[in-house]
């Protein structure tokens, strides 16, 4: 029952082991059941931790517009190897990683009043920082006046 329910859900999404796991606990399956189920899953490839990790970064990072520091945290918390999670990352480009900052930042930007003063640029900043991209690619996107839709 508990095979066929965890099929259906690998058929219709990407999951990874912890996330199936923690299904089969929270249904009261014994461990070394649980075990032999999730094998029997990823030896017949319904789920795979480096296809969903692939998947995972691609999606929060295009979709929902985090970045590098904010995935890797969720990913850890699905347990998902530090290695395969360093993998995703190689996929994506650096300079459409570094314009998904900007225009996220640009369009931020747009809805701060305080506009391109110390106020605004830290606000600007620390919602940056809040999507978990990384310091030094904020910083430097905050300063600079076209990201405020400014001339210089």
């Amino acid at each position: 029952m508990a095979l066929q329910r965890l099929e259906s859900l690998c058929a219709g999404g990407e999951h990874c082991r912890h996330e199936l796991s923690e299904k089969l606990r929270k249904w009261g399956m014994f461990p070394d059941e649980s075990e032999r189920i999730l094998d029997s899953l990823e030896r017949r490839r319904f789920f795979d931790d480096s296809r969903f990790a692939s998947a995972f970064v691609r999606d929060k990072l295009l979709y929902n517009k985090w970045g590098r520091m904010k995935i890797v945290m969720a990913l850890k918390a699905k347990r998902v190897d530090t290695t395969l999670i360093d993998e995703a990352f190689d996929e994506i480009d650096n300079d459409d990683y570094r314009e998904i900052v900007r225009d996220f930042l640009s369009a931020r930007a747009r809805t701060i009043k305080a506009g391109f003063t110390y106020e605004g640029r830290t606000k600007l900043y620390r919602a940056g920082l809040s999507r978990g991209f990384e310091s030094s690619i904020v910083s430097g996107l905050v300063k600079d006046p076209a990201t405020w839709g400014e001339q210089e």
